[in-house]
């Protein structure tokens, strides 16, 4: 399908049908009314995002109503340029981003699964991010639930905040906890470890960070 005919069927068909609500400010979108051939397969507190049938390696990406984040958000991926683990621009819309799909499990259902992250999968990522640096980016807000793998490799799914400025330690941490905990236990011995335990790990980590600021 060209690039045209696939637009049209996004703004014709997808955002003419879709309602996507905001029930709390930092809680991921609710979407209803998805039209036929259209698929949901992620949602977060500005943003959600959807596969067609017929475009299977595209994603479109779609705000509620915050059009400056996604203008942000399309020069981030200019900026950017081509780089294998991430992301493409396709097209830019007033309301939505068609981009190259990433496909893989995200290192935090790595993690809930039992399944082995390599260290590969890590040296990936931070190449990945020492790249965006050189492009004149700032990687930040880069976690667990952002960033994937996928026979072996790593890649990184948002870059949606690499336009902000300030410190972000969240994948630094992550990289030391790697290094220091995961690599001697959970590597070796994988086995599956509940959401709300892992949930409860990063809420910690949280209040933990904040500590450390005041």
């Amino acid at each position: 399908m060209k690039n045209n005919d696939f637009t049209y069927i996004v703004e014709n068909e997808l955002l003419g049908q879709v309602k996507i609500e905001r029930i709390k400010p930092h809680d991921p979108l609710i979407v209803k009314n998805i039209p036929l051939g259209w698929k949901c397969i992620g949602t977060g507190n500005y943003a959600a995002v959807f596969v067609h049938k017929s475009e299977p390696k595209l994603v479109v990406k779609v705000v509620l109503d915050d059009s400056s984040a996604l203008e942000k958000e399309a020069r981030v991926y200019q900026q950017l340029g081509e780089h294998p683990a991430y992301s493409k621009l396709i097209h830019k819309g007033g309301r939505y981003l068609i981009l190259k799909r990433l496909e893989g499990i995200t290192l935090y259902d790595a993690i809930i699964k039992g399944i082995r992250i390599p260290e590969r999968v890590i040296k990936d990522i931070n190449e990945a991010l020492v790249y965006a640096v050189k492009r004149g980016l700032n990687p930040y807000d880069v976690h667990g639930k952002n960033v994937m793998m996928k026979h072996g490799r790593g890649y990184v799914v948002d870059i949606s905040d690499f336009h902000k400025k300030g410190k972000d330690e969240k994948w630094n941490d992550l990289v030391k906890a790697y290094y220091k905990f995961y690599i001697k236990t959970l590597y070796r011995m994988p086995v599956k470890i509940p959401s709300i335990v892992l949930d409860f790990v990063r809420h910690s980590y949280r209040i933990y960070k904040k500590i450390r600021l005041c």
